[in-house]
């Protein structure tokens, strides 16, 4: 890929990064006895400029992902020219008003938590004629204030949006709750996402929950030990970069 970005020393930073990150997979996925190209990585681009958002693309990385769907309307926006070859994900939480904005510019909406946004999002998709992708996101935590839907009604809401005729599910997100909270623990926490999607498959179409989105950059080996196929990566990825 040719490289607009003019700084060398920024762009063999980002490349010296993102080597480092994929050999941290690449290790995880050997030990857990898998294969690292079962593990996504996605740059979470949140804390960065679209300079530099622009610059993990150029190194390789094409899922970019954002908390605010307004940044990665402005991203996308700003890099056109790459068009159908960035993958942009949303993940942080997705308010109602915000939908017919995101719905044309994203791949994968990682925070599906309410049948109030699921009947949101069924609507503008069967308007516009495109399926939208989407995980339900599942408090991990005790902290009921925490996004997320909370594991006694994920079964309730899966249902629910496998009978949507332009939402797809396509799996679970979750984070392990703050490793300075009580009993923090971010494999069991990976581990009960995990368990969860594993009794709900059963009564599911076979793509449904295949994904698990469930790893950051302080505790991603945990989540590929217990079998995450999506990371969402941001502070290893841009050390020295901001």
């Amino acid at each position: 890929m040719k490289f607009l970005f003019v700084d060398a020393s920024l762009r063999d930073r980002c490349l010296a990064n993102l080597a480092a990150v994929r050999d941290r997979i690449a290790d995880a996925c050997r030990r857990a006895g898998r294969s690292a190209d079962d593990v996504r990585l996605i740059a979470v681009t949140k804390y960065v400029d679209p300079t530099i958002t622009r610059l993990v693309a150029e190194c390789g990385c094409l899922d970019l992902a954002e908390s605010r769907p307004q940044q990665v309307w402005e991203k996308a926006a700003a890099m056109t020219d790459m068009g159908p070859l960035i993958r942009w994900h949303v993940v942080g939480h997705l308010q109602r008003n915000k939908v017919r904005r995101t719905l044309p510019v994203v791949s994968l909406i990682h925070t599906l938590d309410s049948e109030r946004l699921l009947a949101s999002l069924e609507a503008e998709a069967a308007i516009t004629g495109q399926p939208c992708n989407v995980l339900v996101e599942v408090n991990l935590s005790p902290d009921a204030a925490r996004s997320g839907a909370a594991p006694p009604d994920v079964p309730a809401l899966v249902a629910a949006t496998v009978r949507s005729p332009h939402v797809r599910l396509r799996g679970l997100m979750g984070m392990a709750r703050h490793p300075d909270s009580p009993a923090a623990d971010a494999r069991r926490d990976f581990a009960q996402l995990r368990e969860l999607r594993d009794r709900l498959e059963a009564d599911m179409p076979a793509e449904a929950l295949r994904e698990l989105s469930m790893g950051m950059s302080g505790d991603f080996e945990a989540a590929i030990l217990e079998g995450s196929t999506m990371l969402r990566i941001g502070s290893a990825l841009f050390e020295g970069l901001v």
